[in-house]
């Protein structure tokens, strides 16, 4: 049997850094993982090269039941500090659009980083390893966290799940988190799939499927009112729906039922472009159009429009066009789930956690971190910083 301080349940990239931060404070700390491989989430990321953070982080780039919760973390420990550990360790990186940052050369350098801040920390590595029971019992000496695991007994005075969310199943995701919140009399955010590509009925999206591969850059938006959330991203046509980056940012926000609606020519007056068109033109609607997409995403779209003649339709009907090209709105029949899904949406309510230490506020000693957690960030580094700014926020607190 093992008597620790810290038992840290869950080697991705909250449960590393949390384990290090704490194991290089002088605490004893044993990580878990059910894995084979360390890390594999982390090691397909980006490309393989992990897109590790943005430098563009505030609160309002996350999505919670509680939007405030993420603010302390994310204070105590940002983009620029993540920028610092991985300069210290010498790993190559690079800028793209809109903030993101990636390694140079691979994801397996984030990997490794982690391994050697844990390993300077003496963090017990236990993996790959699965947790069968964990009791918690009051002692003499305060409370203790028994863990019945194929390797044996493990005790400890603080239990820190890290073990993420439901996406990518294939890459061993699992529901264990959410179940410890609830044993321990937690609630927990629905989860569902976010960044994720949608889908559509198949009927309704047979006219689309052959432009399968096609990209192009659209305004995306979905919601009501203040509620209305929009993206200027890449859209991709595939067999069943879109994906991309801008679907996989809106996915985070659209509700069952709801549209999307696209702007397929953002910055233009396609109404008044059209019209103006019109005038002593002999070209057909889609050899127009063509000029603006993809030919064959023209002919799709406008379908048996296309053969019309610009000279030969009337204002009413390129005025109502121009509406339709930049608020096509679509209703989604669901999205392509877990398997296909970057991050999971919901999970542990941020209501009874304690946003400086990311304890349950009605148990103690009990941590939960990274993606368990209901807090997921948009696409392009985000969720990698709340790993990290939620990992350290927990490190530093046991």
């Amino acid at each position: 049997m093992r008597h620790v301080d810290v038992v840290v349940i869950g080697a991705g990239a909250a449960g590393m850094m949390c384990a290090a931060v704490a194991a290089q404070r002088g605490r004893k700390v044993v990580l878990i993982d059910h894995a084979e491989k360390l890390a594999e989430k982390i090691r397909i990321s980006g490309g393989g090269r992990c897109n590790f953070t943005n430098r563009r982080v505030t609160q309002e780039n996350f999505i919670s039941a509680n939007p405030h919760f993420a603010r302390s973390a994310l204070a105590g420990y940002g983009p620029d500090d993540f920028l610092a550990l991985i300069k210290r360790h010498g790993i190559a990186w690079h800028e793209k659009h809109r903030g993101q940052l990636f390694c140079d050369h691979s994801s397996e350098d984030i990997i490794e980083m982690l391994r050697r801040e844990c390993d300077q920390g003496g963090v017990d590595w236990c993996m790959p390893c699965a947790v069968t029971e964990i009791v918690r019992a009051e002692t003499n000496q305060g409370v203790e966290y028994r863990l019945a695991t194929d390797q044996g007994p493990i005790h400890a005075s603080n239990l820190v799940i890290a073990t993420g969310g439901l996406a990518i199943p294939q890459l061993g995701a699992t529901d264990f988190g959410l179940k410890v919140a609830r044993q321990f009399g937690l609630k927990v955010i629905e989860p569902r799939p976010a960044l994720v590509p949608l889908t559509f009925e198949t009927s309704t999206w047979l006219p689309f499927a052959e432009l399968s591969g096609l990209a192009i850059e659209a305004g995306i938006s979905t919601g009501v009112g203040k509620k209305t959330q929009s993206f200027l991203e890449d859209v991709l046509f595939t067999h069943r729906g879109l994906s991309g980056p801008g679907i996989l940012q809106i996915s985070s926000y659209w509700q069952p039922g709801e549209p999307i609606v696209l702007d397929l020519a953002p910055g233009q007056e396609m109404a008044a472009m059209l019209i103006e068109a019109k005038s002593g033109s002999r070209q057909q609607l889609g050899t127009f159009l063509g000029t603006l997409w993809p030919k064959r995403l023209a002919e799709q779209w406008l379908g048996e429009d296309a053969a019309k003649r610009l000279a030969d339709a009337p204002d009413r009907f390129l005025k109502d066009l121009g509406q339709r090209i930049q608020a096509w709105s679509i209703i989604p029949n669901g999205t392509a789930g877990y398997k296909k899904a970057e991050v999971m949406r919901g999970g542990v309510d941020t209501k009874g956690l304690d946003q400086r230490s990311m304890q349950a506020k009605s148990v103690q000693g009990l941590y939960f971190i990274g993606e368990v957690v209901d807090v997921t960030g948009w696409l392009g580094g985000y969720n990698f910083q709340w790993a990290w700014s939620s990992g350290v926020a927990c490190g530093r607190s046991l």
